[in-house]
Parts: structure tokens; C-alpha cells; sequence
């Protein structure tokens, strides 16, 4: 597809990764509000290295088209594409394809609950019930209802279930995930509290789509609404949407895929085409984009504003660096099953990884045949977002021997060049 020359005055501009790089009398680079500039600089020392590692991952583990970009001081200094957008049309996955972020999404929502919060729209110790008195439906062993908060939600501390929706069994008739908020209410006098509220982590999606709700019902806005008003259009996010892909952009939406065992016991990757329902639950995975909209939102979110007062501002109208830092803070260690390292954290929607002595923050997405990480270490400005078209419906294994996925391979190793 060819893409529209953006002009900025009287700089030149090109689309790099959907990421505007403008540049200046010199070749200087000039960011502008809502974009990530592309760095001119070589890429890291063991880029390389990543890169081989990550297409060789990739291939091992069947995944059609995975790209990884990564971010510096609000600038992209490196980006890579591997494999395929559309496997049967041979059509390979450029900067500009899109991807789907799951639950990536939920530090969308997590944000917006904090722009509400600095308005003085909410307070985050706020009875969850007194906007949803439905959840009163709920049974909760440990007392009554009226003790979950707005902040245990955000930080899966308020004792829902996970998994998630356990009432589907796979059959193929069944929705992907619910698609009203009728359904979600009709199953809450099935469900009891797991633990008492505020006690420990236990991942909840249902926890965001209840945020969700409030959103919308202080804002008088449909929550894509909301995140499209206050987050995306002040960012600069223009390739960022929820649901069915807009026509002018269907051309860079990737397929997505699962590795599954065919009647035979023959592993096969399945196409699932394009786009799928989320239904009820877009506040907590709904998130499609191309990676240069994700790096503009690693710009932000290190608060890489390169002294411009007006790129500061920006930022600071979406949400002030104090409320993130406030985010970042580790509320609950997330090792109780033994799959995460011993001082990992969850704070408020965001996840704390220690690695090698870095500390970093980020979030992991999964829905449909997506796979996403986003990691970004405030310590030094820098984030790596990467994405995946395929994901695998075959037993994971277990026992020492267990090689680790692709996809832990390449966070890993991810990590590593965030020092």
C-alpha cells in the first residue's frame, strides 16, 4: 500500500515503522508531538545477535510473522520483520503491519482510570459496587462485596477467578469471549471471591472490563471513546483502533494463527484470517496497531519529551510522570504458580521483572493467534515492544528438559538490551 508523504512545515517527513521521523536543517532530527523519532545511530551492540536468535526462535516454534522494535530516549534505534503477514498470499510482515496487542490494552485502561483519578473524577479507594452494584451478585466468602476497590482491580488483587471464563469447553460454536455486558452479569451469581480482597495477585480479566465500565459511566463515553479522546489523538496514535479493521487499513492487518494436531496427530498451523470478535472484553485486549504506534507510546511513557515544553505537556495532560511512577510501584509478588522470578511484582496494571540486576516494567498480550511484550526500563529511557502472529493450542510439556517457547526466548533476551 502507498503511503501519504506527512509534511511537517517546513521540515522533511517520511513514515518509518509508522513511526514520523522528521529531520531538519543538517539532517537534525526534530521530534514532533505524538510521534517517535527514528535514531540515525547504528543499531545496539547485540542487535545482531537478537535478531538471529529471534527469527531462529520464531521458526523453531512454527510462528508465521513475529517483528520487534526498540526504543531509546523516545527514539526507534532499531526495528526488525520476520516471516509472513498472510502466509497463503506470500506477503510478508513490513513496519507497517498491524498487530493485535492483547492485554497490552489493559494499561490503557489502567491509565484512563488514573486521568480520572487526577481529575478528581474518583479515588482509587473507591467501592468498586457503588458503580457496579451488580458485582453484589457475587458471592464472597470472606464478607461482603463492598470491600473490592477500584485499586485492587487494578492491581488483580480483588479475588476473581482465573482462569477467566470457565464455563467454555472449546467447541467451535462457542463466542470467542462473551459479547455482552448482559452475558457477564448473568454469570456473576456463578462465581465466588477466590480470596479475600486485597490479600494477594490472581490475574483477572474481568477485573478491567468492570474499570471499563466506570470509565464510561463518569465520562458519558464508550470506552474506545474515551482511550481514542485522551490517550491516542493527544499521542499521535493514528494507526490505533479497536474492533473491526477500518478499510483504509485492512491492507496491513496481519492473519493470525494457532499451531494445532490435526485428526491425524500432525501438528499444523490454522489460519484465522484477520479480525475476530472481543466482544465485551476490548477494555482488557482490544488494542490492533503496527509497532511505531506502540514505540510513540514507549516515547511517552519514558517521558522522552527531548526538552520541548509542548511535547512535555502533552505528555503531561495524558498523564503526569508522578501518576506513572505511582503505577510502577510493586503492590503484590505475581510467583505463586513458579513462573515468574521470586521478586517479580504487579503494580497497577503494569508488571515489575527483575532480570540481571535491571528492573523493568511492561505487560504481555495473548488473544486469539496474538502474541505481544512491551518492556521499557525508566532507569535509562529505553522500551522493546515485540508481537507475534501465532500462538500454540498444543501441551506446553513440562519436566526439566522443557525447552522455553519463542516467545520466552525472545522476551529474555529482550530484556537484555534495555541495559
Amino acid at each position: 500500500m502507498t503511503r501519504p508523504v506527512i509534511r511537517c512545515g517546513p521540515l522533511r517527513a517520511a513514515c518509518v515503522a509508522g513511526v514520523l521521523l522528521c529531520t531538519g536543517p543538517g539532517g537534525a532530527q526534530a521530534p514532533r508531538r505524538g510521534t517517535a523519532a527514528v535514531a540515525s545511530a547504528r543499531p545496539p551492540a547485540g542487535w545482531a545477535a537478537f535478531t538471529q536468535l529471534f527469527d531462529t526462535a520464531a521458526d523453531r516454534d512454527s510462528i508465521v510473522g513475529a517483528a520487534v522494535v526498540l526504543v531509546r530516549d523516545g527514539q526507534v534505534v532499531a526495528h526488525h520483520e520476520h516471516g509472513f503477514a498472510d502466509r497463503d498470499r506470500r506477503e510478508r510482515i513490513t513496519p507497517a503491519t498491524i498487530f493485535h496487542y492483547g492485554s497490552i490494552t489493559k494499561t490503557l485502561t489502567a491509565i484512563g482510570i488514573m486521568q480520572l483519578r487526577d481529575r478528581g473524577r474518583l479515588t482509587l479507594d473507591d467501592r468498586v459496587d457503588g458503580y457496579i452494584p451488580e458485582l453484589r451478585r457475587v458471592h464472597d466468602p470472606y464478607g461482603s462485596m463492598d470491600s473490592v476497590t477500584i485499586r485492587m482491580l487494578l492491581s488483580h488483587s480483588a479475588g476473581f477467578q482465573n482462569p477467566t471464563w470457565p464455563y467454555k469447553q472449546g467447541k467451535p460454536w462457542e463466542p470467542f469471549e462473551p459479547t455482552t455486558w448482559e452475558q457477564l452479569v448473568a454469570m456473576m451469581p456463578y462465581q465466588e471471591l477466590l480470596f479475600k480482597p486485597g490479600s494477594r495477585y490472581s490475574y483477572s480479566n474481568p477485573g478491567f472490563i468492570y474499570l471499563g465500565r466506570i470509565m464510561e459511566q463518569l465520562s458519558g463515553d464508550p470506552w474506545e471513546s474515551y482511550v481514542q479522546k485522551n490517550i491516542f489523538n493527544p499521542l499521535g496514535l493514528t494507526h490505533s483502533y479497536f474492533g473491526i479493521t477500518p478499510y483504509y487499513l485492512v491492507a496491513d492487518r496481519s492473519h493470525n494463527y494457532t499451531l494445532v494436531r490435526d485428526s491425524a496427530g500432525r501438528e499444523v498451523v490454522r489460519d484465522n484470517g484477520t479480525e475476530f470478535d472481543p466482544g465485551i472484553t476490548i477494555p482488557n485486549g482490544g488494542w490492533n496497531a503496527p509497532l511505531g504506534d506502540l514505540a510513540t507510546y514507549v516515547a511517552f511513557l519514558t517521558g522522552a519529551a527531548h526538552g520541548d515544553p509542548a511535547l512535555a505537556r502533552v505528555y503531561d495532560t495524558v498523564l503526569p510522570a508522578a501518576s506513572l511512577r505511582d503505577m510502577w510501584q510493586p503492590r503484590y509478588p505475581t510467583a505463586l504458580d513458579g513462573t515468574d522470578t521470586p521478586s517479580d511484582s504487579v503494580g497497577m496494571s503494569f508488571f515489575i521483572a527483575h532480570r540481571a540486576g535491571g528492573r523493568y516494567i511492561g505487560h504481555t498480550g495473548s488473544q486469539a493467534g496474538f502474541l505481544a511484550f512491551l518492556y521499557l526500563n525508566p532507569a535509562n529511557r529505553t522500551g522493546v515492544v515485540a508481537a507475534f502472529n501465532t500462538a500454540s493450542d498444543l501441551p506446553t510439556g513440562g519436566g526439566p528438559t522443557a525447552q522455553p517457547s519463542a516467545f520466552q526466548r525472545i522476551r529474555d533476551a529482550a530484556l537484555d538490551l534495555l541495559n
